[in-house]
């Protein structure tokens, strides 16, 4: 499976629900204008303030989410890059020293 695609798509579905809930917000704050309990200003300043709270959230939420993943691959025991690329390292370190000694015995 790939992660960075499930990652990918879980903070998509993450965005879109935001989305909704400002889209909704915005309908909410329309009515009250139009019944009158709101003037314009209070529901722009009330929109704007929402929406800035939810961008925060988001963003707490995209870090929330990336800890989380970290952390369930290390659960599942999946290796970092940085662990696959110090065995590549070590792999070929070893191999070089196989030719050289391989090398040597057919001298």
């Amino acid at each position: 499976m790939d992660s960075n695609n499930w990652l990918q798509q879980i903070m998509m579905l993450g965005l879109g629900t935001t989305s909704l809930v400002a889209d909704k917000l915005k309908e909410v704050s329309e009515e009250l204008v139009k019944d009158g309990k709101l003037n314009p200003e209070q529901a722009k300043s009330v929109m704007d303030d929402i929406v800035e709270q939810l961008k925060s959230e988001q963003g707490n939420w995209d870090v929330q989410m990336q800890r989380q993943m970290r952390n369930m691959m290390q659960d599942l025991g999946v290796a970092r890059q940085s662990e696959v690329d110090e065995l590549r390292g070590r792999i070929d370190r070893l191999e070089r020293q196989v030719r050289d000694l391989e090398n040597k015995l057919w001298r």
